[in-house]
């Protein structure tokens, strides 16, 4: 115990760098607590991006793991709405609030070994939140590309914290986020333990999204699953999100961005944009050949 009164703050939030950035470094200050009761201040906090609450798991999860208690504070009526309608603060003591609207897919923390679980909370909570028209086959296929992200962060993450997952859907932005994050070892750190290879962070998620890059025991973190997501997204004019150590690479209609954070981010998260306004139907190629 420090012997000091305990308190982070945290700023505002979004599905962006900075907002990964600032969980890193809300990370880094936790870590410095052991046997604490530690007041998280969300005062600054003018927005938070729902889907968020996945990273914000992990780094609360690392915490509670050091054996302290973490009381959030100072929350904005609008911030506290959104983290208490998908349940996020409820698990702190907070009362849950009715999600009238059908916008939230709820906060929720998996064990390695809930694929099931994980495959019927998908199966339940994508259901009328506007996606574009799939086929049936590419539907399946589209959910098993999302239900292999999980697979792949409990396999090959190694987190005995849990997977975290957590989604939003946007109406006026015309936007479904979906978020997976685990409490793991990071690309970089797999990468060097099965292979014996050293490389930047940034480095490490541009090598586990070159297809048949792997690892002795299958693929890194993030390059399961991905390659379908990733076609489906550049059609549809979404965004996938990787972050990992200080790694961050998004994909995105602007392009493709590359870069390192300031502080390591104590995990691997993966998050997807969907844009609810396209208007085309999608069907895989094979499909399309019949």
């Amino acid at each position: 115990m420090t012997g000091n009164p305990a308190k982070v703050a945290l700023g505002e939030i979004r599905s962006n760098e900075l907002g990964f950035s600032r969980l890193a470094v809300l990370a880094a200050a936790l870590d410095s607590y052991l046997l604490d009761i530690v007041d998280v201040d969300f005062s600054a906090c003018t927005w938070f991006d729902a889907n968020m609450s996945a990273p914000l798991g992990v780094v609360f999860v690392h915490a509670l793991d050091n054996l302290n208690t973490l009381k959030p504070c100072g929350l904005r009526q609008g911030v506290e709405t959104i983290l208490a309608k998908n349940h996020f603060l409820t698990g702190f003591g907070f009362p849950e609030r009715a999600d009238t609207h059908g916008t939230t897919i709820p906060y929720h923390r998996f064990s390695a070994t809930d694929d099931r679980y994980f495959a019927a909370y998908l199966n339940r909570h994508l259901r009328g939140k506007d996606l574009p028209i799939m086929s049936e086959a590419l539907s399946q296929r589209f959910k098993n590309s999302i239900l292999e992200i999980f697979v792949n962060a409990a396999m090959h993450s190694e987190s005995k914290l849990g997977i975290f997952a957590c989604g939003q859907y946007f109406p006026q932005q015309n936007r479904l986020d979906f978020c997976v994050a685990d409490a793991g070892l990071g690309v970089r750190r797999k990468i060097y333990k099965e292979l014996g290879l050293k490389m930047n962070s940034d480095k490490a998620i541009e090598w586990a999204l070159q297809e048949g890059n792997t690892t002795r025991k299958g693929s890194v973190p993030g390059g399961l699953g991905l390659k379908l997501i990733r076609e489906f997204i550049a059609m549809n004019k979404g965004r996938i999100q990787i972050v990992s150590d200080r790694g961050y690479w998004e994909f995105s209609p602007q392009g493709e961005t590359l870069t390192r954070m300031d502080t390591s981010f104590p995990g691997t998260v993966i998050d997807i944009e969907i844009n609810t306004a396209d208007t085309s139907s999608y069907r895989l190629r094979a499909e399309s050949k019949n």
